[in-house]
């Protein structure tokens, strides 16, 4: 009962996080126009200092989260994985274009900066990868889940090369992120759906996460980027699940 109670709380309060943050940054659009900064600063401070701690989200970071222009590839295990990363990391998440539609939290990503690719059409990949060079040439960070779905498999999975390619050809740094979560119950994997997950998960007390961020990576050859990025996550991923925060 205390566990329904406070996942039920908790899914209110996320909704509740949605409309105040949409409300607010739409009226600071209208006062003083778009300064998506400001928005980044805005999603990063209330995530950090609000959402996660309100969701019992506790979490253990290693490294160095990037605070320069560059591509951000992550592994990827849950649906809150991009709130993980904007709480340290102040840049431009990708997500699949179906969240867009989603009630509340789409509106509230359009909002404060995420870009948006429908992964079955090759014109809006194309689109996206270009949106992606831009963010980056305009002096952000870009947070991209190449792996495309979570997963519960003690590596990665197969990453899609686009964003590779295209840190080689315009010369953009990489940075790796491997993450991990101290139970499995919490990936968001098969036909879970996303309030009766949320329900279950967050009705515990707390929720643990373990990121690490990597070094930075640089290469002319796209195929060697993904393959030393790959080659990180996937010798950091064992060692997080195996090292639950000791």
């Amino acid at each position: 009962m205390i566990k329904r109670l406070r996942a039920t709380f908790r899914l209110l309060y996320f909704a509740g996080f949605l409309v105040a943050i949409i409300l607010y940054v739409q009226w600071l659009r209208w006062w003083s126009g778009v300064d998506m900064t400001r928005f980044l600063l805005i999603r990063q401070r209330w995530t950090r200092n609000h959402l996660l701690p309100t969701l019992g989200v506790r979490m253990q970071v290693e490294g160095t989260p990037p605070d320069f222009p560059c591509i951000v590839m992550c592994s990827h295990r849950s649906y809150i994985d991009p709130a993980v990363i904007c709480r340290d990391v102040l840049g431009f998440p990708v997500s699949k274009a179906e969240v867009s539609h989603w009630p509340l939290l789409g509106k509230g990503a359009k909002l404060t900066g995420i870009l948006f690719v429908k992964r079955e059409s090759d014109t809006s990949r194309r689109n996206t990868l270009q949106a992606i060079g831009e963010k980056v040439q305009e002096g952000y960070p870009v947070i991209l889940f190449p792996e495309g779905t979570t997963h519960d498999m003690p590596h990665t999975s197969a990453l899609a090369p686009g964003g590779f390619f295209l840190a080689a050809r315009e010369d953009l740094p990489i940075v790796p992120v491997a993450l991990e979560f101290s139970t499995a119950k919490d990936y968001w994997i098969g036909s879970d759906t996303f309030v009766p997950h949320f329900l279950e998960r967050f009705g515990e007390k707390h929720m643990d996460v373990r990121v690490r961020y990597g070094p930075t990576l640089r290469d002319n050859d796209g195929e060697a980027l993904l393959k030393a990025t790959q080659s990180w996550m996937d010798a950091q991923i064992p060692e997080l699940r195996r090292n639950f925060f000791e």
